[in-house]
């Protein structure tokens, strides 16, 4: 096969380009300049755009003996994950720029520009697999490595692109026979940091970053009963289950902390209250997407039995999920349909915005984003 691997400059992208040249592959490496100051240097940075990366990724691409091109997604880079990310916070949601870029970047305009010149398949570091059912059919299930598994981030993947995914580290038992396979094939990365963070906020204060691309206003914060606690500088920089930096003028009656249990952008408020009230029993997405084949109840409407994660680290519950046909059609704010969610056990701290993806033991059914998330003592305004 004609393989376009991404080389994020990356260890795990090396040996990943690394195990398709080994398969006999013709592949070609592709580093995709994301920022939009290509000078920017490592230095304080805690993302994977900087030039410094780029340079990794040329000298793993030399050392394999593959080409080595760089592809300016800067703009799209822009447009689909940080404005993306900057207008769902100001609408109070909390967005999840990894699952945008996947969806986006990676596998759409990187896939569709790969198909276009003739490439059969994608290749990158992700810790997930591709299985093939009965009908030859892919499917996107949890990689052997739990630990690094990156099987969420991914559930936004359709059968499509399924179609034309490689993931040679699917099967690898850990990250640390990663960096030793690395260190054997003379991988100058081998002992490269991993990235962590939003890649585009370099010094990791999204708070900070926010206020300068959101106009904030003072509001106020008040309590599940609606009375007045405290004040904020701008609800848009607040999450759901946040505890820290509230700074509440009056303490809870019983002198626990408070949680951010909804930001509520319209009318610029927050509101906090105990932890109790932050676990969710329920949990309806919209922007639904299935990684591979739908499960034959989404079209009938019929419930079915699945686990439920909401976060990339999370651990999955148990959960029975149906999809809800469009409330109206045709009309200007319809959606596709909308994804119900009952969880059996209860999870803390779900924010509007945020992604839930659904599975079947290791297999990744598909993904939907959240729009709201009801509490068995609380139930939020939709």
């Amino acid at each position: 096969m004609r393989v376009l691997a991404a080389m994020s400059g990356g260890v795990d992208s090396a040996v990943a380009a690394a195990r398709a040249v080994e398969a006999g592959h013709d592949v070609v490496g592709v580093h995709l300049a994301l920022n939009r100051m290509p000078g920017t240097l490592r230095t304080g940075s805690r993302g994977c755009c900087t030039i410094e990366d780029s340079n990794d990724a040329w000298r793993a691409c030399d050392r394999l003996g593959i080409p080595f091109y760089v592809w300016d997604f800067s703009e799209r880079f822009k447009e689909d994950v940080v404005d993306d990310f900057v207008s769902e916070y100001a609408a109070g949601r909390t967005p999840n720029p990894c699952m945008r870029c996947n969806e986006r970047i990676k596998f759409a305009a990187l896939l569709e520009k790969a198909l276009a010149l003739g490439f059969d398949a994608v290749c990158t570091g992700h810790y997930a697999k591709v299985v093939r059912d009965a009908d030859g059919h892919p499917q996107l299930h949890r990689a052997a490595d739990w630990a690094k598994d990156q099987s969420y981030v991914l559930g936004v993947l359709t059968h499509e692109q399924l179609e034309h995914c490689l993931f040679p580290l699917a099967d690898t038992p850990s990250k640390a026979e990663v960096r030793a396979e690395a260190e054997r094939r003379g991988l100058s990365v081998a002992a490269k940091p991993d990235s962590h963070d939003i890649c585009f906020i370099s010094d990791g204060d999204t708070r900070g970053w926010l206020a300068e691309r959101i106009e904030m206003e003072p509001g106020e914060i008040v309590d599940e009963t609606g009375t007045k606690v405290g004040e904020h500088s701008g609800a848009n920089a607040y999450t759901v289950g946040q505890r820290r930096g509230l700074r509440l003028g009056r303490p809870a009656p019983d002198g626990r902390p408070r949680f951010v249990l909804e930001v509520r952008p319209k009318d610029n408020t927050v509101v906090v209250g105990p932890e109790r009230l932050l676990a969710v029993g329920e949990i309806r997405g919209i922007r639904v997407s299935w990684a591979g084949l739908p499960p034959s109840e989404a079209e009938t409407g019929e419930e079915f039995a699945c686990e439920a994660q909401v976060r990339a680290h999370g651990d999955p519950v148990p959960a029975r999920a149906r999809l809800e046909p469009a409330a109206v059609p045709g009309a200007p704010d319809a959606h596709d349909g909308e994804l119900v969610v009952t969880l059996e056990t209860p999870l803390r701290g779900v924010a509007p915005g945020q992604t839930v993806v659904l599975y079947q033991g290791t297999r990744v059914l598909g993904q939907a984003t959240i729009d709201a998330a009801r509490s068995p003592e609380r139930l939020l305004p939709r």
